[in-house]
């Protein structure tokens, strides 16, 4: 029987494993990465990390997992982070997708998916946001028809991200009447490679490919790939959405923390940068401290889903400060400086103007926070 690490004791042996192997991870990522060669090496990386069954931890027994505490899971996440060997906005999606598939899907569809998927041998994008439905979600227009035991779906999704790398799509579409708003959605998980699905990716302002507009036009979905039962698209959003803004933190926040430490190294030396980047360091802190809480809420099952919009917003501050910092740091070399290091921070900060928006805007977060935290009239 293998016995459970605590968790100081799996993060030594992770710390150990990526001493040992950080240049072999390294080597495989090439110097000039694009979107898709980044992609590449993580979902390597997420093989190697489940063969030395680090990434096991924390999934239950029952889906493919070694068992224990989600906890487990945040630490090698947060280790890699801090080894800064891979992108860790990648290892953030599963944490969004794969739990609340795990939780809601078939015996059968888990068994076949889950486990391809953490091992990085299957990547799935997420089908939510439509042209007429961001925030409002409940207002989605994709159809799913049932005709026998085929659901027939059309409809458009957009700022679906890297769909046109994945081989699964966690797609929300309408099943009841529009009426009904939330209560007529079901969830699937698409293959990607059914006939109808037409994939055009999107360019975002630094010239990457991170967002893609997906149509769908007759696409026939078997009835087992439905994630849940009918009707129950909702639910399953409403526990995408709370990982989003939960466990998915974690890393980021360890991520930030390098990141900071970058700023410090790569900024000229400015009489005001001690201040400038000691208010950054307190907003990292801040989000680095609710985070830790949260985590531990979700592995106790004390899981308020309307608090992690407290996660959302000072994550959202912490990542704008930081590369706002950047901005005053470099002076006129941000905005127009072609060399390597300004570059990369100039789009750095481009990249966090969206931080706002995604996964539910901060006006939302706030108005929750709002209403159904402090008890304020709408």
């Amino acid at each position: 029987m293998i016995t459970t690490p605590s968790i100081g004791q799996l993060r030594s042996d992770v710390q150990a494993w990526l001493a040992e192997a950080a240049p072999d991870i390294r080597e495989k990522r090439r110097a000039e990465c694009t979107v898709a060669s980044d992609l590449e090496h993580t979902r390597w990386l997420f093989s190697a990390l489940w063969d030395a069954g680090f990434t096991r931890w924390g999934w239950p027994e029952s889906v493919g997992g070694a068992g224990g505490s989600p906890l487990l899971r945040a630490v090698v996440v947060e280790e890699i982070a801090f080894a800064g060997v891979a992108n860790i906005q990648w290892f953030s999606v599963p944490e969004v997708l794969a739990p609340p598939f795990a939780a809601m899907g078939s015996t059968d569809l888990v068994n076949a998916e889950l486990v391809p998927y953490l091992r990085g041998e299957r990547w799935w994008c997420q089908g939510f946001s439509e042209p007429e439905a961001g925030s409002d979600l409940a207002s989605l227009r994709t159809r799913a028809n049932l005709e026998g035991d085929i659901y027939i779906v059309n409809g458009e999704k957009v700022w679906t991200s890297f769909a046109h790398l994945a081989e699964r799509c966690v797609l929300l579409a309408r099943t009841g009447e529009r009426a009904a708003r939330h209560r007529g959605l079901t969830a699937f998980l698409v293959d990607m490679d059914t006939p109808g699905i037409v994939v055009q990716p999107l360019r975002t302002s630094i010239g990457d490919e991170d967002f893609s507009q997906v149509c769908f036009e007759n696409v026939a979905v078997p009835v087992s790939q439905i994630i849940g039962r009918p009707g129950e698209g909702w639910s399953f959003a409403m526990n995408v959405l709370a990982c989003e803004r939960a466990t998915v933190f974690w890393g980021q926040v360890a991520a930030l923390h390098e990141w900071l430490g970058a700023l410090m190294a790569d900024a000229p030396h400015r009489d005001e940068a001690a201040s400038i980047v000691g208010e950054v360091y307190q907003a990292i802190a801040c989000v680095r401290a609710r985070s830790w809480a949260t985590q531990r809420s979700v592995a106790a099952g004390d899981f308020d889903v309307a608090a992690t919009s407290v996660d959302k917003v000072l994550m959202t501050n912490a990542y704008q400060a930081l590369h706002e910092a950047a901005a005053q740091l470099f002076g006129d070399d941000f905005a127009f400086g072609d060399s390597p290091v300004p570059s990369r921070w100039r789009n750095g900060y481009l990249s966090s103007r969206a931080a706002s928006i995604y996964g539910g805007t901060a006006e939302i977060q706030r108005n929750i926070v709002a209403e159904r935290l402090l008890g304020l009239p709408r």
